[in-house]
């Protein structure tokens, strides 16, 4: 059997969603380029461990936490995720020697090549857009090659998967379509991981690009509303787009419901009617860590994870399935729960007959192609 080490090695690797800029670099003094442990801070990612993980790339999620559906409000979450953005390349710079900011599908390979890591960035929850057009094109000239429509709930451009409230659009709204098509002309992927059912439908049906879930589930496996159902899957396959496997763990193994999910839907329900200044972000976040005690993840374990990975390679075929861990945001499973446990995942595949083929494809090659054509829409 092949090496794992060896193999990432000569593979590409990547994972397309950390939560990296929102936590850890956020952190007065938290270097990027030291080492940290899970144990010593609770961070997943540096880059000591994306070397000892052998992973070549990360997509860099600039996450932003919804409030007021305002002008105050958007005015406020734009400017955060601009913070976030600006601190986010200020750190790459700062690490130049060792990491770059990659802007394309072939950047990646390249940065390899030179003997450094990639970062992509990408949007988590456009709330952070406003409702101005315009703020697609000032991320997009930031480095943002990936936008993720909605979080947790509702928001001005598509319904989420897990609001309470249910549909507010039934899909996407006519505003979402708009982004859509800035997506589509400037080349940035659309990513429908949190979005819901419908609104996956209708990107699926519109977008000129393939579409991607940077973090997401199988439903057969964990009945979870974030995670895909088989024929959807198998929609998402026939466009062309690729499903990345998520290890956050409530949406791993399938769990009885404890009142997590409506604890968190209520906090942030709450903050809906908020403008997110830094006091009222800082009673959210810890409000959202009272509740992760409160109502701690389920155990996961690395084979539950590939259980995912296996049951969509079987169902949308091995073109069309990725790696999106969400480490740093709450993924992470016994065996897989940093950046330096990657070879463990490539050990697990090899060892269930996947081979050094189809591992090229899933560790980076079929997200690699997708960039390639959002870049290039037909």
């Amino acid at each position: 059997m092949s090496d794992p080490a060896a193999l990432h090695e000569r593979l590409f690797t990547l994972d397309t969603h950390g939560d990296t800029p929102t936590t850890s670099l956020m952190r007065d003094g938290w270097e990027f380029g030291a080492g940290h442990t899970f144990a010593g801070d609770g961070t997943q990612c540096d880059l000591p461990r994306m070397v000892a993980g052998g992973i070549d790339a990360m997509v860099w999620a600039v996450y932003s936490t919804q409030a007021a559906r305002v002008a105050a409000g958007y005015d406020q979450a734009t400017e955060r995720a601009l913070r976030v953005l600006a601190r986010t390349r200020a750190v790459v710079d700062r690490n130049a020697d060792r990491c770059g900011l990659a802007l394309t599908a072939a950047d990646g390979p390249r940065l390899k090549a030179g003997g450094r890591r990639a970062i992509y960035l990408s949007i988590e929850n456009s709330y952070s857009l406003g409702r101005d057009l315009g703020n697609v094109r000032k991320f997009y000239d930031l480095g943002v090659r990936m936008l993720g429509l909605t979080h947790m709930l509702n928001n001005d451009l598509a319904d989420s998967s897990t609001d309470p409230r249910g549909p507010e659009w039934g899909g996407l709204s006519p505003w979402g379509r708009e982004v859509l098509a800035e997506c589509n002309r400037l080349g940035i992927a659309l990513d429908a991981s949190h979005a819901s059912d419908a609104a996956l439908d209708e990107l699926l049906r519109l977008s000129r690009a393939p579409v991607i879930l940077s973090h997401s589930g199988c439903r057969a496996v964990c009945d979870h509303p974030r995670n895909l159902d088989d024929d959807r899957l198998r929609a998402l396959a026939a466009q062309g787009g690729v499903i990345q496997l998520n290890a956050l763990p409530i949406a791993v193994v399938p769990t009885r419901e404890d009142g997590r999910t409506a604890a968190l839907s209520a906090m942030l329900l709450q903050l809906g009617e908020s403008v997110l200044t830094p006091a009222v972000l800082a009673r959210a976040e810890e409000a959202w860590h009272r509740i992760e005690q409160a109502y701690p993840n389920p155990r996961a374990t690395l084979d539950d994870y590939v259980q995912h990975l296996e049951h969509a390679v079987r169902v949308a075929g091995i073109d069309h399935v990725g790696i999106g861990c969400d480490f740093d945001g709450g993924g992470g499973v016994a065996g897989l729960n940093d950046v330096s446990e990657y070879p463990n995942l490539t050990a697990a595949l090899l060892a269930r007959g996947f081979t050094p083929a189809d591992l090229e494809k899933i560790w980076g090659g079929n997200t690699l192609r997708l960039l390639a054509r959002a870049q290039r829409p037909d």
